[in-house]
């Protein structure tokens, strides 16, 4: 199975958790690491280069930090400039379809504040339905979403194992919602 993924991080070499996570993957077999930020930094996105990449994997992993409760800017251009009616979905548009897709988001807040009860009041799994509706639309299946809380207080150690884990997410057959 080829995966790519496709990392969305604005200021990745600045970025603890996401570029760990980046570096990991890089080194598997069978898996493409795409930066839109470093593709794309006047946003201006390559469609046909986007689809091609998607054709030719099979598994499909976004990988960003959570902004203000979506994606950065970028993959939101990203998704849609690319996943275009007659490609991705409508009349023709089975490009996806029976692709895997997945989410690597990590979070400033910890898991408590992704609670009803919490600061935000919406669970994650809540807080990605746009995400998991369009693989609804793109008929691709979704993956269980790989989530990574409190990046503040993420202890070396726990990093490691956390990244351990990422590189097992992005490799491996996972649990679909």
């Amino acid at each position: 199975m080829k995966t790519l993924v496709i990392v969305t991080h604005p200021n990745i070499n600045q970025s603890r958790i996401n570029k760990s996570w980046m570096e990991a993957v890089q080194s598997q077999s069978n898996v493409t690491v795409h930066q839109l930020y470093e593709s794309y930094p006047d946003f201006k996105i390559d469609v046909a280069k986007e689809q091609a990449l998607l054709t030719s994997h099979d598994r499909i992993i976004l990988q960003f930090p959570f902004y203000w409760y979506s994606t950065p800017s970028l993959l939101k251009e990203w998704f849609d400039a690319v996943l275009s009616y007659g490609w991705a979905y409508g009349e023709g548009g089975d490009k996806m379809r029976d692709k895997q897709l997945g989410v690597a988001v990590s979070t400033f807040g910890p898991a408590e504040s992704y609670q009803h009860t919490g600061y935000n009041r919406f669970t994650m799994e809540e807080l990605l339905k746009p995400i998991q509706a369009t693989n609804n639309l793109i008929g691709t299946t979704f993956m269980t979403p790989f989530i990574l809380n409190g990046v503040m207080h993420v202890s070396d150690e726990q990093l490691a194992q956390n990244t351990a884990a990422y590189v097992k997410y992005v490799t491996l057959q996972s649990v679909t919602v």
